[in-house]
């Protein structure tokens, strides 16, 4: 795996390195070994899968606060999305910043998102599947969601009328305390 460090301090993209041969290819989707040897210990306590059946539909901005903060190992096992995180970490030089990356089944790209990042995404194709690994369990109580367009973060979306939960597109403004 080749661990790639983007713009917001502690949050990688990870690409695979496929053996091929004439039936295909294989390659390690995850391997604590090598997360320990880039210095991102992950420990998995829960996998999640989303499947969207329709394009520029969006889920989040979510995050988990507290002793329930996570950290997540994300892909796109089917289609395409536009994944994005949100730096959150009060303190942090790049607060309130955000990365965004195409993700797809094509090009086998996964994000490390560590605690204290906002995550969501935007799907780009109709049956759009993803899977997620966390480490920890989920607590709704401690569940915080960040509006999809909310003006403190502005994030560039490639669309203006993305398909949202009532939660998800009702939420308050962020406010930085």
């Amino acid at each position: 795996m080749i661990f790639t460090e983007t713009p917001l301090k502690g949050a990688y993209i990870i690409d695979i390195q496929p053996i091929a041969d004439n039936r295909g290819f294989f390659t390690r989707a995850f391997c604590s070994r090598e997360f320990e040897d880039a210095g991102l210990p992950f420990k998995m306590l829960q996998a999640n899968m989303s499947h969207t059946e329709k394009k520029y539909t969006l889920r989040g901005m979510h995050y988990q606060t507290g002793n329930s903060a996570e950290i997540k190992l994300f892909r796109c096992i089917q289609g395409s999305l536009l994944d994005v995180i949100i730096d959150v970490r009060k303190g942090s030089e790049t607060f309130g910043k955000y990365f965004k990356i195409e993700l797809s089944s094509e090009n086998n790209k996964m994000m490390y998102i560590p605690k204290g990042f906002a995550h969501g995404f935007l799907t780009i194709e109709d049956n759009t599947r993803a899977f997620y690994m966390v480490s920890e369990n989920y607590s709704p109580h401690d569940n915080a969601v960040i509006r999809w367009n909310d003006p403190f973060f502005n994030i560039d979306w490639p669309t203006d009328n993305p398909i949202l939960s009532e939660v998800d597109a009702n939420f308050p403004d962020f406010i930085n305390e």
